[in-house]
């Protein structure tokens, strides 16, 4: 259970809405301003129109009446950038506003060093070693080097469940401001002061240096040449009505341009880039950039671990199975020696299985072999015993090498237990197999849907596991994956995204030890566990707080959910501009030449009405426009195709048929007045 509702929070609370309201009046400057050259322009429109507005009230030549309008046209103008700047303002407050919660979990913490000393967390410094107890709290981000402890991770989560950290393996990271439950722990410190996981959630979140992301600025130079465009039509239309005898005032002009030119996505196209970065945020995963949630949405190749992703993690060992010839009591020692320095689950499970303390075994000068990616075995040396443990081929590798015979009953045991989707491991002494240890995992359930939902995305999903190929294959087709890599190594990985990339594809890929750091660097989205080592979080450009192995998936919507946003709103945007064309060309020419009148397909009241009316729907459908910009479209996994001609016929038709309504509407309450 969640402990707070940051999922379920209100897009508009007074405080944010006071804060936005504050920072649209702050966004008119110049400087802020040009960095949207669509708003920019706007602006320069706004204050030409100030000055054309205060010179017929002080110069005497015009009517009241015509002044009176001038003024009206400027007003509408301030407001439309008011209302684009409240849109970015809005997204903004709502990531600062996480940002202050997430302040209060940054307080300075008392650290108690390894030698007895208490210090301040800011004094802390990479490499140093401080020691927690229960009720503590973690002064900075740091992995544990000894010991295991329950820790309280929902003031960085939100999620009130406490999570077990311990030394060893890829659950050794913990993160400043949560707190430990249970047990004591020496964590070494692992960031500089100032650059802590909080420090660097608190900068995203605020957004303060967010970089625009390849589809924001391609838009954004789509939408400019738009504006170029409009630019030219709106000049070249002097001469045409100075032809035709229709003279047309600087407002009108400044109008017809304003309302051409996409001001709708301009003004909402940071905001929606802004909102994309916090719905990631809402999903606990913390981006590194706004291009890491956009090219989540476009990803075709999705590579995910096996163990703790397919499957429910913590293999245990299940069975002994000895060779023939060989006691089983001779080959359960072996198997438990090999595993005393062993802190992964399966290790703690092969001592657990044996029900025998390892200390029982009276060993001289013990040596611990380490397992490794590249000899895919752990083990003890002592006296003149050399044990090991491992994956099928390493082991018979060191069999045969020592000219010894790997036993058949062996190999046909192997093929057994990976036949049916278990992990064999293998136990041999001084260079002699002595027999196999069976480790079983579960397919997760519901895994196999959620698998053929990113079918439906066209998404190709790729399992990677240190597996055998039997194993792989078995788990594989259980989990309903698209492909598999079997007897993973960290190059491999690496290797298969390069691979796919060079075909054009764009790859993600979810993981938290060490040696994933190198592919989740290489990946195109690389989402790196909150719980796994530093080098994972610092490779990846994404990080789930919540260790979740299937929140790639979510990530793909977000993103796909951001581009579709996007997409939308500028189809809705430019699909606008036809009804603006048809209430305001025939308002500027309508007097010169009256057949000009069966364009006014909306029976408008007069040429100032119309022209008034288009101005004003174009600044109030951007407040309108502001939750869909904050909440996203939705998105539904039926397809490319599908999604194009659904989102087509609601914003392309909508956005038709929407100004023709509201325009007309606008018309009759503003011909009352004037």
């Amino acid at each position: 259970m969640k402990s707070n509702n940051k999922n379920n929070q209100k897009l508009f609370t007074k405080e944010i809405v006071l804060e936005s309201l504050k920072q649209s009046f702050i966004k008119l400057h110049p400087k802020l301003m040009v960095k949207n050259p669509i708003m920019f322009l706007v602006e320069i429109c706004t204050v030409v129109m100030l000055l054309v507005t205060i010179n017929s009230f002080f110069s005497g030549t015009d009517h009241l009446q015509f002044s009176i309008y001038n003024l009206l046209i400027t007003i509408i103008l301030f407001f439309t950038l008011l209302f684009a700047n409240f849109a970015e303002a809005i997204a903004e407050a709502r990531g600062k506003a996480q940002a202050d919660s997430l302040r209060k979990t940054r307080e300075e913490t008392p650290a108690r060093l390894a030698d007895g000393r208490t210090i301040s967390s800011a004094a802390l410094k990479k490499g140093d070693i401080f020691i927690c107890e229960a009720g503590d709290i973690i002064a900075t981000d740091g992995e544990i080097i000894e010991g295991l402890a329950t820790i309280d991770e929902s003031a960085i989560t939100g999620e009130s469940a406490p999570v077990i950290r311990e030394s060893g393996g890829d659950k050794s990271s913990v993160t400043g401001g949560t707190k430990v439950l249970s047990d004591k722990i020496k964590v070494k410190v692992t960031t500089e002061p100032g650059e802590s996981f909080l420090d660097k959630m608190i900068a995203l979140v605020e957004g303060a240096s967010r970089q625009k992301t390849p589809n924001e600025i391609a838009l954004t130079i789509l939408l400019a040449g738009f504006t170029l465009v409009f630019i030219i039509v709106t000049v070249t239309l002097k001469p045409f009505a100075d032809y035709a005898n229709a003279p047309i005032t600087i407002a009108s002009f400044i109008a017809l341009f304003v309302c051409l030119i996409p001001t709708t996505i301009g003004g909402l196209l940071s905001a929606i880039g802004i909102a994309g970065m916090d719905r990631a945020l809402r999903a606990n995963v913390i981006t590194k950039s706004g291009k890491a949630v956009e090219t989540a949405g476009d990803i075709d190749v999705l590579l995910l671990d096996k163990t703790g992703t397919i499957t429910i993690g913590n293999r245990k060992a299940t069975q002994f199975y000895s060779a023939n010839g060989i006691d089983e009591k001779q080959m359960i020692r072996a198997a438990v020696l090999s595993s005393m320095s062993d802190d992964t689950p399966e290790g703690k499970s092969i001592i657990e299985l044996a029900g025998v303390n390892p200390l029982s075994y009276a060993v001289n000068a013990p040596r611990f072999i380490r397992f490794s990616a590249e000899t895919r075995s752990s083990g003890i040396d002592f006296e003149q015993s050399r044990i090991r443990k491992g994956a099928t081929d390493a082991i018979k590798r060191i069999v045969e090498k020592a000219g010894n015979i790997f036993p058949e009953e062996i190999e046909v045991k192997v093929r057994e237990i990976s036949g049916k989707g278990g992990t064999p491991l293998v136990v041999s002494e001084n260079e002699k197999a002595l027999g196999v240890i069976e480790l079983q995992d579960i397919v997760k359930p519901g895994i196999r849907e959620r698998f053929e939902r990113l079918r439906k995305m066209g998404i190709k999903t790729v399992m990677v596991t240190g597996d055998n190929p039997l194993t792989a294959k078995f788990i594989a087709e259980k989990a309903g994956v698209d492909d598999f890599i079997a007897e993973a190594k960290p190059e491999d990985k690496m290797n298969y995204i390069k691979k796919e990339q060079s075909a054009g594809r764009l790859v993600a890929m979810m993981g938290d030890g060490t040696n994933d750091a190198p592919a989740l660097a290489q990946a195109d989205v690389g989402v790196a566990m909150n719980s796994g080592t530093q080098a994972a979080k610092e490779a990846g450009n994404m990080v789930d707080l919540d260790n979740d192995p299937t929140k790639l998936i979510e990530v793909v919507e977000i993103g796909k959910q951001l581009l579709m946003t996007r997409g939308t709103l500028t189809t809705f945007s430019i699909a606008n501009d036809v009804a603006k064309y048809f209430a305001i060309i025939p308002a500027l020419f309508i007097t010169a030449i009256p057949a000009l009148q069966s364009l006014n397909i909306m029976a408008l009241s007069s040429p100032q009405s119309a022209i008034l009316s288009a101005v004003i729907f174009n600044a109030i459908i951007i407040p309108f426009l502001i939750p869909l910009a904050l909440k996203g479209v939705a998105y539904k996994p039926i397809g490319a195709s599908a999604l194009l001609r659904r989102n087509l016929l609601i914003y392309g038709l909508g956005g038709l048929i929407a100004p023709f309504i509201g325009i007309k509407l606008i018309d009759i309450i503003v011909s009352l007045f004037i």
